[in-house]
């Protein structure tokens, strides 16, 4: 008698629904027979509509259904219809209407969270293809130094090419220490390499340290292979870059912190000549090991009385409105960076 009782129950209740009756308008507590549960449970998630699921969050965020419509530019009639229709695709109620105005339901605070999560995920959907429109072309300005455009900046741009064929990066040289620097504060260039540390006005990450040593020619090195005392230092006439490079500067730094006077006797401008007088025997010379490579055989490598190394950097201008191509052309460098010790000597 129970279960007719209980049959005869639900038949009635799907009558009212049948005769056109509100949903609202059900007994809460009417459970239909677990048996005939399945097939009205189930949910077409395909025709919910982003405008639904906008009209949802807007009246979360307002607490009226006017006031939501008034955010989404559209008749209040139709924030009510998107919320109705959605409601009746999900087969719960959403919000409860009150003169306090438009109150989350338990469920609708779920689903609203949800919402507000995909709509988010559209931003991002919208960011990612705008910024793949902008890295179409362009071109991307970087600024450095001699060793790093040799042993560095190939590699990078060999994996930023793969990637992004319509983009064009420049190279320029900084003619000083510092630049790089004075180049991007021109706006001159997007991305620089320099030695670290710089001004706040730069945004800058460290890429590696190199060493400077001694390079001296074979037949005229002191045996062994420790560090080489000042005396063996001062034994041979001196080779240095010209008094506006940036090695020369952190070298100059070098002798005059450790209590030493020595004047160079030939001051050269490329690093290449400078590594092929010391091939000839004309005397020896201080200088970053990336910037000496590929280094002769003939040429000896000794470490200094005490260490010295110069830290390089990337920067750019910390207020700079970058555009897509200089973030991609970073984010390649970074990620091409994981590899360097197929980029630079493996000492680094």
């Amino acid at each position: 008698m129970g279960e007719a009782l209980r049959g005869l129950t639900y038949t009635i209740k799907i009558k009212r629904i049948i005769d056109g009756k509100p949903l609202a308008a059900l007994n809460s507590s009417f459970i239909p027979p677990p048996s005939d549960f399945s097939s009205m449970a189930e949910i077409n998630v395909n025709r919910i509509k982003l405008s639904q699921l906008r009209a949802l969050v807007a009246i979360a965020r307002t607490g009226t259904f006017s006031d939501a419509a008034a955010k989404l530019d559209l008749s209040q009639s139709a924030v009510s219809h998107a919320i109705a229709t959605l409601e009746e695709e999900l087969g719960v109620s959403l919000l409860s209407r009150g003169r306090q105005g438009a109150v989350l339901t338990p469920v609708g605070q779920d689903v609203t969270n949800e919402a507000t999560k995909m709509l988010g995920l559209l931003k991002v959907i919208g960011r990612k293809a705008q910024d793949a429109k902008g890295l179409q072309a362009g071109l991307v300005r970087v600024v450095g130094f001699r060793s790093v455009a040799t042993h560095v900046l190939p590699v990078v741009i060999e994996e930023f090419r793969k990637q992004y064929p319509g983009i064009s990066v420049s190279i320029g040289e900084g003619n000083d220490v510092r630049g790089a620097e004075e180049i991007l504060r021109r706006g001159e260039a997007d991305v620089g390499f320099t030695y670290l540390p710089v001004s706040e006005a730069f945004d800058a990450w460290e890429l590696f340290r190199d060493d400077y040593v001694v390079l001296m020619p074979k037949d005229k090195a002191p045996q062994g292979e420790g560090p080489l005392s000042w005396d063996d230092l001062t034994a041979l006439p001196l080779i240095l870059p010209l008094p506006d490079d940036g090695c020369r500067y952190n070298v100059d730094q070098y002798l005059l912190r450790n209590g030493q006077t020595i004047l160079p006797a030939y001051e050269v401008k490329e690093d290449s000549t400078v590594v092929s007088m010391v091939r000839r025997g004309l005397g020896a010379t201080i200088i970053a090991q990336l910037a000496a490579e590929p280094i002769p055989d003939d040429v000896v490598v000794r470490s200094l009385p005490v260490p010295l190394q110069r830290v390089i950097g990337v920067i750019t201008l910390a207020d700079a409105l970058q555009t897509p191509p200089v973030f991609a052309f970073l984010d390649t460098l970074k990620a091409t960076w994981k590899q360097k010790n197929d980029i630079v000597p493996a000492n680094h």
